[in-house]
């Protein structure tokens, strides 16, 4: 199931993603704040140049641009670091986007604590919770880099605002060709004794831990939660019914992303819900794996979260 020879980047998927998805809609067109390079957008701009439109380091203005173009029938893909935009313009995706019910997608890498030696300013893990919480906006985090290109295909055919959640670090390959839909969870391992839900680079981290966990006789439930919002209500709670206890894992704040919206869904269940997040606080420097350990976010760190929790 992991394909360890397969590293990509969430941000590499997207690159792929966005030119094929302008292959398919001539509608498609792709903005940057002065960072085509880091979003993967220079065999974009290769083949589209009269489609592409570089704004220059001004987050707000992509945004206003954006939902202009957006306004005018085209599928604008703003893109820039998740510690940008959302933050600083979202204002604009509040209002000029949002309000107006403007077709921009947002595609932002650099999220969470694998950005690594970039730091705190950098790390961008308040962004589900700002995002989600706009009125029309979708909110998609894919696992891989397969996953995220076919999210990008398919949020360019839907007309509604869409944060698309990219990362910096290369992680193996976990999802296969199966068809990517918005707002259905996908169960990548059954089991029996506990439930884990995760998104993100956080699906690959959950799937190591599951593993070694079954070598001790434990099976583990791991739900890849790619759609944030919309969210899949049934695939949920019909895992956390049968396994009785459910663990989410994200690289985000522990409060406002994905263990939030898991707590609200299963609020009259009646049934635990433990969180892996980053627990009120800034990122840091340093490799990604060591933030990643640091951080409580490793599958040995989530390992032995779950043995807490069933009393290993």
């Amino acid at each position: 199931m992991i394909d360890y020879d397969n590293l990509r980047a969430l941000r590499d998927g997207f690159g792929s993603g966005i030119v094929k998805a302008a292959l398919k809609d001539s509608r498609v067109v792709a903005l940057t704040a002065d960072l085509s390079e880091s979003l993967k957008l220079e065999e974009f701009k290769k083949k589209f140049p009269g489609r592409f439109f570089e704004v220059g380091v001004a987050e707000q203005n992509l945004a206003g641009v954006g939902a202009g173009l957006a306004l005018e029938g085209k599928i604008p893909f703003i893109t820039s670091f998740a510690s940008f935009s959302p933050s600083i313009n979202w204002n604009q995706l509040r209002v000029s986007i949002c309000y107006n019910k403007a077709n921009v997608k947002i595609a932002s890498s650099h999220a969470g604590v694998t950005t690594g030696e970039d730091g705190a300013t950098h790390q961008a893990l308040e962004d589900i919770a700002l995002t989600r919480v706009l009125p029309g906006m979708n909110v998609i985090v894919p696992a891989d880099a397969l996953e995220a290109e076919r999210a990008t295909i398919e949020i360019a055919k839907t007309k509604s605002p869409t944060y698309l959640r990219l990362g910096r670090e290369k992680f193996p390959q976990i999802t296969s060709e199966n068809i990517f839909k918005i707002g259905k969870a996908n169960i990548l391992k059954k089991g029996k004794d506990l439930t884990v839900i995760a998104c993100g680079n956080m699906v690959f981290q959950a799937l190591k831990a599951a593993e070694e966990l079954e070598k001790k006789g434990s099976h583990i439930e791991i739900i890849n939660n790619h759609s944030i919002k919309p969210f899949d209500k049934k695939t949920i709670l019909d895992s956390a019914v049968k396994t009785g206890v459910v663990l989410t894992v994200e690289e985000h704040q522990v409060s406002g992303g994905l263990g939030s919206v898991v707590s609200e869904v299963l609020s009259g269940e009646r049934i635990p819900v433990h969180r892996i997040g980053v627990k009120d606080r800034f990122g840091t420097s340093g490799s990604a794996s060591e933030l990643m350990d640091f951080y409580g976010l490793s599958s040995m760190k989530i390992i032995k979260k779950i043995e807490r929790v069933l009393h290993l």
